[in-house]
């Protein structure tokens, strides 16, 4: 398999291919993977070192590793839902990517190496970013800057140190999609778009509009029709069939985040369609703006210049900027996941685009100096992460949400939280806040106070208020007074807010 194009580097040539290739004849390539090993290093590291600050949450890396655990215990993505049923997670998202990571779970219940695989999956989409950038900037510097963007890129970092995602290991598969599409690598192609769509059920709406993307600028009408074609079909699947018949009936915690459209993702779809004016105002409110901007401003707006490949991001972009929910808008989340590798290939894309113009002149002089521009938008990339990205390195220059950006430090509340899990059985079901359900969910049951129902132990964090605590703190109140009441339960440690109950031995749920 070919990993350049015929045009080679700047010293012209061909690069040589992937079987005959040596660390010290094809150097840009190897600088990459350095790059990329370091940058896995140290994102794993801060992954990580938030796990063990306690500030992963049972939304949403405790989702994800129960029906993990589950699936490597006989129990197919099978997880516990907020009612406290036990369903499959297909009821809730399409994410059957998640299945490979399933071996983690065979040899440790700990989410620390599905966090470290995580970090290194989205770390290598920074290769075929290099060979995108080799094919059509034809020039191994830009290459390089062309990986850096990547790894350099603030959504992409905050979507590997959010927890636990499907859709986040989706990510490097699109972009192997995008050059194995450009490549002809058809082979390729078909095993990165069809393991991208079990990221999540709505990838294929993208994944629709690079095979839109392949017909226009390659005319390969047959390849470009099965992708747009499958990826359609998947997603109406998943949404119309899986969800429905795998789902509960009772809504997620989160469900209903495009509630001025409709309750129900069908429900919105028409409210959407039926009020354009609403989307309008929406869209343009400066909530929604600034958040492009932080997509787009730390490529240089150059995704602008491939608008069809851009494209390929608006079905998520639009799905985001319409929500309610406001982590939705945010790029401190993981829900730009999609939406990265689209706009860093389009901004490649882009570029190439303008270098090839010779008009007018002093675009075409700016753009000649191949060094420059790769220092331009390595600097653009640096400083997008330096202001808005996860790194705690930013200082006065940092806008990132600071409470987001302190989290990779172990405070006293997070020994009290250490301790009190301790004492909980690994067997047992648990009824835990937020923050510890994401070191609690390892196991069969796990259910999320003040849903208690069958749980042997209860655990709960009254200092620091997150996810459903924040959403209703009276009720959480209330439910944590009617625990205190209880005689079927006894409270066998406290400290520091931390609250653990045991039910008394021989009480029945």
């Amino acid at each position: 398999m070919s990993i350049a194009p015929p045009t080679g580097g700047p010293g012209g040539g061909r690069s040589p291919g992937w079987r005959e290739w040596k660390l010290v004849r094809d150097l840009p390539l190897t600088l990459v993977l350095l790059l990329s090993a370091i940058w896995a290093a140290l994102f794993s590291y801060l992954s990580v070192a938030r796990h063990d600050a306690w500030w992963t949450g049972r939304f949403d890396l405790g989702n994800m590793v129960q029906a993990i655990w589950n699936t490597a215990h006989g129990d197919v993505l099978m997880a516990t839902n907020a009612a406290g049923d036990q369903v499959s997670r297909l009821g809730s998202h399409v994410d059957p990517l998640l299945l490979v990571l399933v071996p983690f779970q065979w040899v440790t219940d700990s989410a620390v190496p599905l966090l470290v695989a995580q970090s290194v999956a989205v770390a290598a989409g920074a290769i075929p970013a290099f060979l995108l950038g080799r094919r059509w900037l034809g020039d191994d510097r830009l290459a390089v800057a062309a990986a850096v963007a990547w790894l350099l890129y603030a959504p992409l970092q905050w979507a590997v140190v959010t927890d636990l995602h499907a859709v986040t290991l989706a990510a490097p598969l699109i972009m192997l999609a995008i050059w194995a599409a450009e490549a002809r690598r058809d082979w390729v192609l078909g095993i990165s778009v069809g393991l991208a769509l079990l990221g999540k059920e709505q990838v294929g709406l993208a994944m629709a509009i690079l095979g839109i993307w392949i017909i226009v600028r390659q005319r390969r009408y047959i390849t470009g029709a099965i992708v747009s074609v499958v990826s359609v079909a998947w997603t109406a699947l998943c949404v119309l069939v899986i969800i429905p018949s795998m789902g509960s009936g009772l809504p997620e915690p989160f469900e209903r985040r495009f509630g001025r459209f409709g309750d129900t993702p069908s429900e919105a779809l028409v409210g959407a369609l039926t009020n354009p004016l609403e989307v309008i105002t929406t869209v343009g409110g400066w909530s929604r703006l600034s958040y492009l901007l932080a997509l787009l401003l730390p490529l240089l707006l150059l995704p602008l210049f491939a608008p069809l490949l851009a494209a390929a991001a608006l079905p998520d972009l639009l799905l985001n900027m319409l929500a309610d929910w406001w982590p939705n808008y945010s790029i401190e989340f993981h829900y730009a996941a999609v939406v990265s590798p689209f706009l860093i290939a389009a901004a490649i894309l882009g570029l190439a685009g303008l270098r090839r113009r010779t008009r007018p002149d002093w675009l075409a002089r700016m753009l000649r100096p191949a060094g420059a521009v790769a220092v331009v938008l390595v600097a653009a990339g640096l400083l997008g992460t330096l202001i808005t990205g996860p790194v705690p390195f930013g200082g006065p220059l940092s806008r990132a949400t600071p409470s987001r950006i302190d989290q990779y430090q172990p405070m006293a509340h997070s020994l009290a939280l250490a301790e009190g899990a301790a004492l909980i059985p690994d067997d047992a079901v648990v009824s835990v806040g937020n923050n510890a359900g994401g070191h609690l969910s390892a196991r069969r049951r796990v259910m999320v106070f003040p849903v208690i129902r069958d749980a042997e132990w209860v655990m709960v964090d009254r200092t620091r208020p997150n996810m459903l605590d924040r959403l209703d703190p009276l009720g959480f109140q209330l439910a944590l007074d009617e625990l205190l009441s209880r005689p079927d339960f006894r409270l066998v440690y406290e400290r520091d807010g931390v609250m653990v109950f045991r039910r008394a031995p021989g009480a029945t749920p």
